[in-house]
């Protein structure tokens, strides 16, 4: 069932919605690298919509009615925005779910060290990557300092043209006889993997001269000391704007498109949604990369809590009304699919592949090999799709992640499915997936877009 290339069939005013959709999401690409920037963002966007914060909303005691939009965040982390239908939500409702967190480097509570004049942050990686990606390129720090006395100070440090930049270092391959002969998951260590951030000695000082300098430094830039480390959150991402690629500038080039190209497309959906009849939501996650863990990932309480809010402001809420809203739910696991690589052809199977602008990609399971850890959507719901992309002329594809025993991978499906829910998960084709820098066609974000419009008001 070979599929269209979607840039066959566009005309002047289809390219010309692309492409604003697309410059404004390499704004979104730029600035939001972090799940805090984009949880920022998200709220800012929303409130310019008319979203109202749920703690606002349930303070005043106000009841919510059809129409109304609400919005909730968990530790800065995650959020969640509602847009009420005309139907109760016991009757469930329609949601996009997709994840803000990427694979990144995270810096320690304890990571400022000086070895043979040169000073370092020790950090951790996050999430599966290829650790020698990281090596040589220009990294900024994004994140917060918290300090003693709740004081908390944004850090956003390498994306400026005027800005330093850090990078993690590598052997020179003069030297490298040894290195080159590991495998590639050794070739860099984790433990090697610490930023490069300053040679300046101070003068006044015979040991850690270069540390103290940097701790200066710290201290008149951000009014911050050592151990002001210990309640920071920094993250260590590639430094530099999202980019249009290719002569014919039909992709985007950046960091952390995985899974920010369907959090940002999810977002401009539930925005543009007006008018409906049962209620929608759009859920921005944190941690997916790590297994959806702690109180910001997809496994803990905060959506359902919410929701359980929202029933109670209108004097609806019991136990089984709560479930019955999540099991009648139906939801897009909003991430991304491997797209096909012509390069890399040997774990790919054409017919069960995604490619770059045929469209959103629809993966019925994911897991690994066996189907392990997947979720598996019910051939009933995926009708129910179909008619609808084929009803508003949207592009789709259906894909798996690879050959059966290449590998896997999971998403927040699987969890979400556990109310009982329909879900699927249905995002952007991706290469590069988990690099520094990914790539995806402009044509899939715009489909994609298109999808998850459709389905917020006709699922």
């Amino acid at each position: 069932m070979e599929r269209k290339n979607a840039w066959n069939t566009y005309g002047k005013r289809e390219i010309s919605e692309l492409e604003e959709l697309n410059s404004n999401y390499i704004d979104f690409l730029s600035d939001c690298k972090t799940e805090r920037e984009c949880v920022k963002e998200t709220v800012r966007q929303a409130r310019e919509k008319g979203y109202k914060s749920l703690e606002e909303v349930i303070e005043k005691g106000q009841p919510l009615k059809q129409g109304d939009k609400v919005y909730a965040v968990c530790m800065n982390k995650t959020v969640a925005l509602f847009n009420i239908g005309k139907i109760p939500m016991e009757q469930g409702m329609n949601i996009l779910g997709a994840h803000i967190d990427s694979p990144r480097m995270d810096i320690k509570q304890n990571p400022l060290y000086e070895s043979n004049n040169m000073a370092y942050l020790d950090t951790h990686y996050y999430g599966g990557i290829k650790k020698y990606q990281w090596v040589t390129l220009p990294l900024a720090i994004h994140g917060v300092v918290v300090k003693k006395d709740g004081t908390k100070v944004e850090v956003n440090i390498g994306e400026k043209d005027t800005d330093p930049v850090f990078c993690v270092t590598d052997l020179l391959i003069h030297l490298a006889g040894q290195q080159m002969e590991k495998n590639a998951a050794k070739v860099i260590e984790g433990e090697n993997l610490d930023i490069l951030v300053g040679s300046i000695p101070l003068e006044d000082k015979e040991k850690d001269a270069v540390k103290e300098g940097i701790i200066g430094i710290l201290k008149n830039t951000y009014e911050m000391e050592e151990e002001d480390f210990m309640s920071a959150e920094l993250e260590v991402v590639p430094a530099g704007r999202a980019r249009e690629m290719g002569f014919d500038r039909s992709m985007i080039m950046a960091y952390g498109q995985d899974d920010k190209v369907c959090a940002y497309t999810s977002l401009v959906a539930m925005l543009e949604t007006d008018k409906i009849d049962k209620t929608a939501c759009c859920l921005l996650v944190d941690k997916e990369e790590i297994g959806s863990v702690g109180a910001t990932g997809m496994q803990s309480k905060f959506f359902e809590n919410t929701v359980a809010e929202l029933l109670n402001l209108n004097g609806d809420y019991n136990e089984l009304k709560l479930k019955r809203c999540l099991a009648h739910s139906r939801m897009l696991s909003s991430d991304v699919n491997a797209a096909f690589d012509p390069l890399y052809s040997d774990v790919f199977k054409n017919n069960s592949s995604s490619f770059l602008g045929s469209g959103v990609v629809f993966n019925k399971f994911t897991g690994s090999r066996g189907k392990s850890g997947s979720n598996d959507a019910n051939a009933e719901y995926l009708a129910v799709l179909r008619n609808i992309m084929d009803n508003h002329n949207v592009h789709f594809q259906m894909s798996e992640l690879g050959k059966v025993d290449a590998g896997g991978g999971g998403t927040i499906a699987y969890i979400m499915s556990l109310y009982g829910m329909e879900v699927i998960d249905c995002g952007v084709a991706v290469l590069n997936m988990h690099a520094p820098w990914e790539v995806t066609s402009k044509a899939d974000i715009y489909e994609t877009y298109k999808c998850y419009k459709a389905f917020l008001k006709n699922a």
